[in-house]
């Protein structure tokens, strides 16, 4: 079997000229790429067929004497619906406004112009065969995980009524393409239901992207989402595809949305009402189709009468709002996220059969859980470890520490000092971060560190 790692992104490269072709085979083998060449659609066809390619890189014209691209463009046609992945990147000498537009609309990835700059050649090849992976393998992921589907109800697990308004929600939501907003406090899966609503929409099989904006430092931002070129700052060392890139077509997440400021707000903004970005460095606009699932556990109306959230922003990310109850409003529900957090923990660190016993089960019922589905994930995963044998005991699960008073801090560790501290901020400030950070005297980003520690 070939290494694909090793012999490089593999490209095929199909015009009818021969000094075009190996043009274009020493150039790209220069750079590490296994090619490939046809030199008629017949051959095109027939090599998509056998195997996989990361870019095919075409002309428009093959027959003598051709110069309206028509046959090209049927082609483009033909290999989309051979591999719907591949990035098809047309190299043509008759380009026109109008070739370029219909191109694109036949499903063209991008359009070079004979004779073209190696540069940007270089450029757009290497930048299509990166995006073909990421969507390659959240194919894959997505064919090898269609169980946890929001029908198999494995990681939404939601049968208390308080859960059934966001399953029906979710139900007349995830088909279509609005914009999210998930609100609700810190822990109570707003991720885990984003990924549902994805999974549930037409776009499932195109990439769900990620970025957590409480951790995303303002200096990089334009950087982590829109890209850059090679050259763009001191440390840009090479061109880096952006979010929005790397989900178009797909749905892109993003967690703790309120944490962002004004200049990133207005930035994303635009993208938001024009659908158009430029990498920085760049001054070629790109187009993006993606959809937004946003997340927060801030009061963005009360942000917004301080001037701290823009209320346009606000309009384009809540076309639909989702509200998820605290955990313990979902009171049904903690015996059957608990056991699933079990099954999972005991697999993955090759435990043999547990379970919770009644003095468990009580235990986790009568806690106030403020880090919520989070928190109850962590303590699972620490009973697991701490258990001595099959069953798990309510001295197990390490929460009577969380929920100590002053009386019992002589008794407390350290550990359990942390945890209990910064779940009284968080309470004391209704779940903001940043006030909750500024009165236990850390930084944002250490708080955040910290709450994924205990599990809040």
């Amino acid at each position: 079997m070939v290494d694909r790692d090793k012999v490089g992104d593999r490209v095929l490269i199909a015009d009818d000229q021969p000094q075009v072709l190996t043009s274009l085979k020493m150039l790209l083998r220069s750079e590490g790429f296994c090619i490939e060449e046809a030199n008629s659609p017949e051959a095109i066809i027939k090599a998509i067929s056998d195997r996989e390619f990361d870019v095919l890189l075409m002309d428009l014209n093959y027959a003598y004497g051709q110069t309206s691209g028509t046959e090209g463009m049927d082609l483009i046609g033909q290999v989309r619906r051979l591999d719907e992945d591949l990035p098809v990147v047309v190299l043509t000498a008759w380009g026109t406004v109008e070739l370029v537009v219909e191109a694109m609309r036949r499903g063209a990835q991008d359009f070079l112009e004979k004779p073209w700059d190696n540069k940007r050649l270089l450029s757009v090849i290497k930048t299509q065969a990166a995006l073909v992976k990421t969507r390659r393998e959240s194919r894959r992921l997505r064919e090898t995980n269609r169980q946890l589907q929001l029908d198999a109800q494995v990681t939404l697990i939601a049968r208390s009524a308080a859960m059934q308004p966001v399953l029906r929600a979710l139900q007349r939501v995830a088909p279509s393409d609005a914009n999210v907003l998930l609100s609700g406090e810190n822990g109570t899966g707003k991720n885990v239901l984003a990924k549902a609503i994805h999974d549930a929409s037409a776009r499932a099989d195109r990439a769900f992207v990620q970025v957590n904006l409480g951790t995303l430092a303002e200096s990089v931002f334009e950087s982590e989402l829109f890209g850059h070129v090679r050259g763009a700052f001191t440390d840009a060392k090479s061109d880096r595809i952006g979010r929005f890139e790397l989900g178009d077509g797909g749905t892109i997440f993003f967690d703790e949305i309120a944490n962002i400021s004004l200049p990133m707000q207005a930035r994303l903004l635009w993208v938001l009402e024009t659908g158009q970005y430029e990498p920085v460095g760049s001054s070629r606009t790109r187009r993006v189709d993606i959809r937004i699932i946003s997340a927060t556990n801030a009061d963005l109306s009360r942000m917004i009468a301080r001037g701290a959230f823009r209320a346009d922003l606000l309009y384009r990310l809540n076309t639909v709002e989702i509200r998820l109850p605290p955990l313990r409003d979902r009171q049904e529900d903690i015996p059957l996220l608990a056991d699933h957090f079990l099954e999972h923990h005991a697999r993955h660190y090759g435990k043999g059969p547990v379970r919770f016993d009644g003095s468990a089960l009580a235990a986790m019922k009568s806690y106030g859980w403020p880090g919520n589905v989070r928190e109850l994930d962590h303590v699972v995963e620490r009973a697991v470890l701490m258990a001595a044998g099959p069953a798990i005991h309510a001295q197990d699960l390490g929460i009577a520490g969380a929920a100590a008073g002053v009386h019992d801090l002589e008794s407390a560790s350290l550990e359990q000092v942390e945890s209990l501290l910064i779940r009284k901020a968080m309470e004391r400030f209704g779940g903001n971060v940043s006030k909750a950070a500024e009165a236990l005297g850390l930084s944002r980003s250490a708080m955040y560190r910290r709450m994924q520690k205990h599990g809040i």
